[in-house]
């Protein structure tokens, strides 16, 4: 049975129909979170955004075609579903798809969604296991088996949403995700924006002097047991039950307001992002269990996206903000060995949530490197935006 969630909602209202039983209360739940949470959590903070959108669960069945496992080993014939968020625009628009980070969810693109829509048919997801998207049991065995759960779903998503040549985005573990989905299947995607990417070096090539003493340290193998029993940021917000919203509220108010590289938050934003990311994170563990898969202990890739660089085959963008943790430099090793046109930009005033922490800066590159895309034909060639650090 395809059963589907349908919202559709402005700035000024928002209406949910949906056929799913809810959630049972969870007021004297230790983790007082639900689905229903997350679905009013994601209302919420998507009411800052001026654009009109629509909201559908999008059915991508109960496993990958023509095997007979679900969704890795899942019991489960329930269908999954991708939590997707379509917004208004012209019947023109090159379609752009936003695919958010490692611990994220596709709400963290509340700045830039009004702006985009003005150019792009914009379409947000919440990967499989996370935010708003179904939450099967993640029992993936293997670096293999994790990378395809997220492209194998992503695809089957892809076609229950009929796309192709679109523009896929990405931000840190979303931007290895859509790189290992461009590697996979190059004929739908025309154009790769990379905005903080993880995974494209390992620890031989990218470890730092000081990195390596600490893990040779008795706290560095401490840390690097919890690493490799896939202890999870998630799993000390769910153990420390109600309190732990507290923690999120302090990251939030700390990461995008006291210590911001750039825009602050303010205090609305600040407590609707606070609301939305804890529900987000509290929820059932599933897609969060990927982290030992693919990184090893300090967010190095075990197969570094750098090893397929010459195998390239779409058009390659990299945003970095100046203070990104995430090094420009592996772009840099990875640009020499692709054999398709690559820009490396950097944002000042921003860190790895560049699009968070200077929306302008991030709008003005990725206007920039789509402006073939938003006006085909045209010969103009547009200037490099002022302010902006072309690599």
């Amino acid at each position: 049975m395809n059963v589907q969630i349908v919202a559709v909602s402005t700035a000024e209202s928002s209406q949910l129909t949906t056929k799913q039983d809810p959630s049972p209360p969870c007021r004297l739940k230790w983790v007082p979170t639900s689905t229903d949470h997350i679905v009013d959590a994601e209302k919420h903070l998507l009411s800052l955004v001026k654009t009109g959108y629509k909201t559908e669960q999008v059915n991508i069945g109960s496993g990958p075609p023509g095997s007979k496992i679900r969704w890795f080993r899942s019991s489960s014939n329930e269908p999954r579903y991708i939590n997707t968020v379509t917004f208004d625009s012209s019947e023109d628009s090159p379609t752009i798809v936003l695919i958010h980070g490692y611990g994220a969810s596709q709400g963290f693109f509340f700045r830039n969604f009004h702006t985009l829509a003005s150019k792009f048919r914009v379409i947000a997801i919440d990967l499989l296991g996370w935010g708003g998207s179904s939450r099967p049991d993640f029992t993936c065995k293997s670096t293999e088996e994790t990378e395809a759960w997220f492209i194998d779903s992503f695809e089957e998503w892809r076609k229950a949403k009929n796309l192709t040549n679109f523009i896929l985005l990405g931000h840190s573990f979303g931007g290895y995700v859509a790189s290992k989905y461009a590697l996979k299947h190059p004929e739908h995607v025309k154009h790769l924006i990379l905005a903080g990417p993880a995974g494209f070096t390992n620890e031989s090539e990218h470890s730092s002097e000081q990195f390596a003493k600490f893990k040779s340290s008795w706290k560095g193998a401490v840390a690097n047991h919890f690493w490799e029993s896939n202890f999870t940021p998630q799993k000390l917000i769910r153990g420390l039950g109600p309190w732990g919203r507290n923690i999120v509220q302090k990251y939030t108010g700390n990461r995008f307001g006291s210590y911001s590289q750039g825009d602050p938050l303010t205090e609305e934003e600040s407590k609707l992002l606070t609301e939305y990311f804890y529900h987000t994170l509290a929820a059932k563990a599933s897609g969060e269990l990927c982290l030992k898969y693919i990184f090893s202990f300090g967010a190095f890739a075990r197969k570094p996206l750098l090893e397929s660089s010459s195998e390239w085959k779409v058009p390659t963008t990299f945003i970095y903000g100046y203070e990104d943790w995430m090094n420009y430099r592996g772009a840099e090793l990875a640009r020499k060995e692709m054999n398709v046109p690559c820009e490396i930009i950097r944002v000042p005033q921003a860190g790895h949530y560049v699009f968070i922490d200077n929306p302008s800066g991030f709008h003005e590159a990725v206007l920039y490197v789509c402006h073939k895309y938003i006006y085909p034909g045209s010969s103009e060639v547009p200037l490099f935006p002022h302010g902006l650090t072309a690599v």
